[in-house]
């Protein structure tokens, strides 16, 4: 772990001193931390690289933030595969491994090769309109095709691998790779997935018919969804950060990535010790 590039959060509380004291940590150590120039204004120093070259040059990238720069981490490396420490600055933080407070502790251990590589599944999509590609993503968590801000529902069709699954009247449908189970899908009542599951969740979003419920399909399959009402303002969602506009008759395609995102974990953490925290399992 010679180079280590650094994302942060600009607005979290204190950010700066934090981002200040880690640098001067890291070259104290003989490790060359890169940043881009959000970092960089923080620090008061040009940036060491552009955002899209953090990945193509480091051993590691180290997020300060909450899931949301966890996200976008896991899809700026996602070809790559860099191994990604993410120190939680943010609320609930289920991608995130360590604590602000255990930010140098850990560094040590992975110094050390005191870790282990959790391999996560990632989404492939792409949005078809008129035989032609006119969006392409890699996500960690999820799609999701959806209504806009009108107050009313949206149709869509979803097939798989082909094969006709149902059409949907409602306010739209998430695809969920385990990891993104305990996001959006979680709210919306779909189920909690171990991430070494290799599956994904498809979960209706306020369907008309209240039986169409959550699903389990393969992880190998394709999923096709595609949107068949005039309604303006419909929209297909990357990971809750990127978003396209659609309209009738496109066709969102999702499957699994051939990349996988790679986060450090310590092996005296488990899975279900965070699911037990960030949840409050067994509380009051």
């Amino acid at each position: 772990m010679k180079t280590i590039g650094i994302l942060t959060k600009p607005k979290f509380p204190d950010v700066k001193r934090i981002v200040k004291d880690l640098v001067a940590w890291l070259r104290e150590r003989k490790t060359d931390p890169l940043f881009d120039s959000t970092t960089a204004a923080l620090l008061g120093e040009p940036a060491t690289a552009q955002k899209a070259q953090i990945a193509a040059l480091s051993d590691m990238v180290l997020v300060l933030g909450g899931d949301g720069t966890m996200l976008n981490a896991a899809r700026l490396v996602s070809e790559r595969a860099v191994p990604i420490l993410g120190v939680n600055m943010g609320g609930l933080g289920f991608l995130t491994e360590v604590s602000l407070e255990q930010l140098y502790p850990a560094l040590e251990r992975v110094f050390a090769h005191e870790f282990s590589l959790d391999e996560r599944l990632m989404l492939q999509a792409s949005i078809h309109r008129h035989g032609e590609d006119v969006a392409r993503a890699t996500v960690l968590n999820d799609v999701v095709v959806s209504k806009g801000t009108l107050a009313r529902m949206i149709e869509i069709q979803i097939t798989v691998d082909g094969q006709f699954v149902t059409s949907l009247r409602g306010d739209g449908v998430i695809v969920s790779t385990p990891t993104g189970s305990t996001a959006y899908s979680l709210s919306s009542g779909g189920p909690i997935m171990h991430p070494s599951v290799q599956a994904l969740i498809l979960t209706p979003i306020c369907p008309h018919t209240l039986t169409h419920r959550p699903l389990l399909i393969p992880s190998y399959v394709t999923v096709e969804v595609t949107l068949t009402s005039r309604d303006e303002g419909a929209m297909t969602t990357f990971d809750g950060q990127v978003v396209v506009s659609i309209t009738q008759g496109d066709t969102v395609t999702i499957r699994a990535s051939d990349h996988r995102t790679q986060l450090i974990r310590f092996p005296d953490r488990t899975y279900y010790e965070v699911l037990r925290k960030k949840l409050k399992w067994g509380d009051g």
